[in-house]
């Protein structure tokens, strides 16, 4: 029973983690840590190497199992998978309905997910200040910084691959986004959805290639992860807790749209009052601006009760993290 339960338990914090992916500039990776199944996640992902060859000619297909910890990630998975449903036709509608309303939900609840990371640290020394201050300026920077241009070669979608499935385990730090910020999420995700729908050769070529770029990428991160929570586990939570930080700029309800992209186009503009098509524009990049801006709308207050209830929801999922994490 109690196994059946910790099943359960895993399947709703991979949900958790599905919508968190959906929404952007929060990261799965965030809700992990908060859970209890961050470190837990980083080594099971770690466990996919060619090793796996030498366990299976010697335990078979059981000892490959246990190799990479199955139960745990099937159950994790099975959540993220309906969670990315629920977040593609639940949470992308309130993002469009009541933005100001999640982003404060969020907002809360990066916030006090920082302070949870942060009290991990067992001491606070020079390094680990120095490692929060860097973590904290490298995810604001991401969140202000300019897109670039982007590059087609099958060179820069390996490297795009690579860089944003990282993104997608570090807290604080959103995989679409930095590939907008690459320029090449409006060149990716349109040869995704051809290779799934034409099945043409140069999208699949290219699919293929961010795919190993992912593969690789995720490989090769959750190794060094895994090798910094071994060594320099107080460091690492610092700057972790600095991305966290650094990224509520990205989440702050209060924002004014200063660039839009053409998702068909890949064009940025940064004025759309008379744009033809509003419906391929996606905004690209926004200005924090105070709350004083808004005092007359009437959800003014329902936003600042959203952001104590997201800073509340951290210690629920606390404290399922605290039971077969």
């Amino acid at each position: 029973m109690s196994l059946f339960k910790g099943q359960i338990g895993l399947v709703f914090k991979g949900v958790a983690m599905g919508i968190a992916e959906v929404i952007p500039g929060v990261s799965g990776g965030t809700i992990a840590f908060i859970t209890g199944i961050y470190e837990k996640l980083i080594n099971t992902i770690k466990a996919f190497s060619p090793s796996l060859i030498r366990v299976f000619q010697k335990d078979g297909l059981t000892g490959v199992w246990k190799a990479i910890n199955g139960n745990f990630l099937v159950a994790l998975l099975f959540g993220m998978v309906g969670g990315i449903v629920v977040g593609v036709f639940g949470v992308t509608h309130l993002l469009e309905e009541f933005p100001q309303h999640l982003w404060g939900f969020f907002f809360g609840l990066i916030i006090a997910s920082a302070l949870y990371i942060g009290k991990q640290v067992s001491s606070w020394g020079a390094i680990e200040i120095v490692g929060l201050l860097l973590g904290t300026g490298i995810a604001y920077y991401i969140t202000i910084a300019s897109p670039a241009s982007g590059n087609e070669a099958l060179w820069f979608v390996f490297l795009s691959g690579m860089i944003a499935i990282s993104a997608l385990i570090l807290p604080g730090i959103s995989g679409s986004f930095i590939l907008l910020l690459m320029g090449m999420y409006t060149f990716i995700l349109p040869k995704l959805k051809e290779a799934l729908t034409t099945f043409s050769s140069e999208s699949l070529i290219i699919t293929g290639v961010f795919a190993m770029g992912c593969l690789v990428g995720i490989t090769s991160i959750s190794r060094v992860i895994s090798w910094m929570f071994d060594h320099y586990k107080n460091t690492t939570l610092a700057v972790l807790t600095g991305f966290m930080v650094g990224s509520l700029n990205k989440v702050w309800p209060w924002r004014n749209t200063s660039q839009w992209i053409d998702k068909e186009s890949g064009e940025i503009l940064l004025n759309v009052e008379n744009y033809v098509a509003p419906a391929n524009l996606k905004i690209l990049k926004e200005v924090s601006v105070s709350p004083n801006n808004f005092l007359e709308e009437p959800h003014l207050m329902p936003v600042f009760i959203l952001m104590v209830i997201g800073f509340l929801v951290v210690f629920g999922l606390e404290k399922i993290g605290g039971e077969n994490a």
